[in-house]
């Protein structure tokens, strides 16, 4: 054990002292550090360094040592907070990483300060890149441009015996939640996820302290995550859009986007008050205004409808000041808005249904905005929402559209790599074991398509495109038909 153990540690501290994660003074307190997380009480030097290009490639090698001598259970659970650990002596404390952080960004460029904390996210295996790797993902044409789809099977799937040993432990309120600062460096266990690699850089927002990280299991590039250092709910306030502008005023290569914040419209987090960034253009950034219009009060800012299957009032302009007060101006107006023609009700009794998803990023010194109206109200037709994907389209997606899928990018269950197979057997008319709730739209597929073992992938990826353009149809607000857009204009002609 001794020299492959040495072998490993000896690569690990080389190629963080390289990349700067590691002083060259700290090399023996993290190699003792190392020893004493595989209980080992010598170290062997290497009489040659074997140099590997990310430190994350070692972890097959520390977790095979770490099984053979019973350090750790086979389970995913064990071997992720055990990978964790290891990674985090080789990752830099807190105060080391803000101070790297910001000295790059005041020296060199915002952009160069955050391509330092993704490397070292990636490095220190807290981007779970080989997973993401394994994310099905392709393009779908549309009337509103590419949709893009993932099925997203990066994430573990607990086993049924770690599912019955989390229900057995006793709950915990620390962390608060997944998105709290008390996460950073927090070793996990079966009910939350290993964080002991896990690192936060703190800025400045307006008069509060804010969290920039990554997102572990990211759905586009450089998916990160901007979080209150206080734990308190989420909620679209003026306030909201200051903080979107002057998120995109320190790091204006990034988009950012806040979830609504009500349910079924919502995201998946509501706890904790959250935005999400990064750096990638969706389909939604491409989709055109298809109708401009002005606002009196606002006279530096255009306005316009975009082509888009949710409803989408595009702001843009150089006075983000102006910009804030117009985007509170159509919050408040939407929030107390109601067109029974349209099936749209701002109440039922005290409860509250319309809210808006706003999107904020730069344009070289513009900002660009935009506002998708959210309205969460169920009827005995829809139970699950009005504005939610409706029933004949829930055997791909049936939960919450939030953020993400707003801007035109599907992010559905790992369930449909395997049912997706058994639909493409069923259509080549093949033994198989289709799901029931899947059956009808197989027919539809095969009636209109002629089927062939060359083609059955690319027709079952666009027809899982168009009932994703079908999901984002049902939950606009304002459908592109005669009626809905007059129904839209008239919200407009209220501004």
């Amino acid at each position: 054990m001794t020299n492959q153990l040495s072998q490993a540690i000896d690569s690990l501290l080389h190629v963080a002292i390289e990349k700067g994660y590691i002083h060259p003074l700290d090399r023996l307190l993290k190699q003792n550090q190392l020893l004493n997380l595989f209980k080992v009480a010598e170290y062997i030097q290497p009489e040659e360094t074997v140099v590997v290009a990310q430190a994350k490639d070692l972890l097959p090698t520390f977790l095979a040592i770490a099984l053979q001598h019973n350090l750790i259970n086979d389970s995913q659970t064990d071997k992720e907070i055990f990978s964790a650990k290891i990674m985090a002596v080789m990752t830099p404390d807190t105060s080391v990483l803000n101070q790297t952080f910001w000295n790059v960004y005041n020296s060199d460029s915002p952009e160069q300060a955050t391509d330092y904390f993704y490397d070292l996210s990636q490095d220190n295996n807290y981007i779970q890149t080989e997973a993401i790797a394994k994310n099905i993902a392709f393009k779908t044409a549309s009337p509103y441009g590419d949709l893009e789809v993932t099925i997203n099977l990066s994430k573990p799937e607990k086993n049924p015996k770690a599912i019955a040993a989390a229900k057995s432990m006793p709950t915990s309120a620390y962390p608060k939640c997944q998105l709290c600062l008390e996460n950073e460096g927090y070793a996990g266990h079966l009910q939350h996820p290993a964080r002991s690699n896990h690192r936060i850089i703190r800025f400045p927002l307006l008069n509060e302290t804010w969290g920039l990280q990554y997102s572990p299991y990211a759905y586009y590039n450089e998916h990160c995550i901007f979080l209150s250092a206080d734990h308190h709910p989420m909620q679209i306030s003026g306030r909201t859009f200051e903080n979107l502008f002057a998120i995109v005023e320190q790091f204006p290569h990034y988009f950012v986007g806040s979830n609504a914040d009500l349910p079924i419209v919502g995201g998946s987090i509501l706890s904790h008050d959250h935005y999400q960034g990064g750096r990638y253009s969706f389909p939604m950034d491409k989709a055109p205004v298809m109708e401009s219009f002005d606002l009196a009060a606002y006279p530096q800012t255009s306005f316009g409808l975009v082509k888009w299957p949710l409803s989408v009032i595009r702001l843009s302009g150089k006075d983000k000041a102006e910009m804030e007060a117009a985007a509170v101006h159509i919050l408040e107006k939407w929030r107390a808005y109601s067109d029974p023609e349209a099936d749209i009700l701002a109440f039922s009794g005290e409860t509250r249904h319309n809210t808006i998803t706003p999107i904020a990023r730069r344009d070289g010194d513009a900002f660009i905005c935009n506002l998708v109206l959210r309205n969460n109200r169920t009827t005995n037709e829809y139970p699950d929402g009005l504005f939610h994907p409706h029933s004949d389209v829930q055997h791909i997606k049936k939960e919450n559209i939030g953020l993400i899928e707003v801007m035109g990018l599907a992010i559905l269950p790992p369930r449909l790599k395997d049912e997706l197979e058994e639909v493409k057997a069923y259509l080549l008319g093949k033994e198989n074991s289709i799901q029931p709730m899947h059956l009808n739209w197989a027919r539809r597929l095969s009636n209109s398509h002629a089927i062939t073992a060359d083609n059955v992938d690319k027709v079952v990826e666009n027809g899982v495109g168009k009932v994703f353009q079908r999901v984002l149809e049902d939950t606009g607000v304002y459908k592109l038909t005669e009626n809905g857009l007059a129904a839209f204009r008239r919200f407009v002609k209220l501004l």
